[in-house]
């Protein structure tokens, strides 16, 4: 069952968001996309022509087969800004990561924050078990603390550095909501 999430244009006139799984016509827009310095700087996989898009959207789907890396194309209107992703371990499991990253002319307009923050309620409410999120990052990554308070994940921890990251690393986490209540 596909699965599509929406995120409602912001007061300060920001677009609506679609978060969907990806798809083979996103190829040519991740290929550009990643051509981008900064984005292959902060990225394991770069994409590099039509066989690397390939095969990159085929770990994007494999995940969802295993459930292990939940994966979303963000789209401002038709045109692809970036990705947003649940990885875990284990299926079923109460910890898991997210990750994102952006196409270079979105950064700067809450984007990834807003396509972190409903991920991360989705996965709350979808993912049976799940009770923690982490958001890693190399210290140096300023951007992504910023997209980590704006998302509700709150500075936990540095890591040292461990490859194939060169530089320590700040944990975010989120918890999720307590749902229970008072019967009083």
């Amino acid at each position: 069952m596909p699965v599509e999430l929406r995120v409602d244009p912001t007061p300060a006139g920001h677009p609506a968001l679609v978060l969907r799984p990806w798809a083979d016509s996103d190829i040519q827009p991740l290929i550009d996309i990643y051509r981008d310095p900064l984005l292959r700087k902060w990225t394991r996989l770069h994409v590099t022509g039509v066989v690397d898009g390939a095969r990159w959207l085929a770990v994007q789907s494999d995940g969802w087969r295993t459930g292990q890396r939940l994966s979303f194309a963000v789209l401002e209107g038709d045109l692809l800004v970036g990705n947003v992703a649940i990885k875990r371990v284990a299926v079923p499991s109460d910890c898991a990561e997210v990750g994102y990253w952006t196409a270079a002319e979105a950064r700067g307009r809450g984007i990834a924050s807003r396509a972190v923050t409903a991920l991360t309620d989705w996965a709350f409410a979808t993912l049976d078990g799940l009770s923690r999120l982490e958001l890693l990052h190399q210290i140096d990554n300023t951007a992504s603390c910023r997209v980590a308070e704006k998302s509700g994940y709150a500075y936990h921890q540095t890591l040292p550095a461990r490859p194939p990251f060169p530089l320590d690393g700040h944990q975010h986490i989120r918890e999720a909501p307590d749902t229970t209540t008072d019967p009083m």
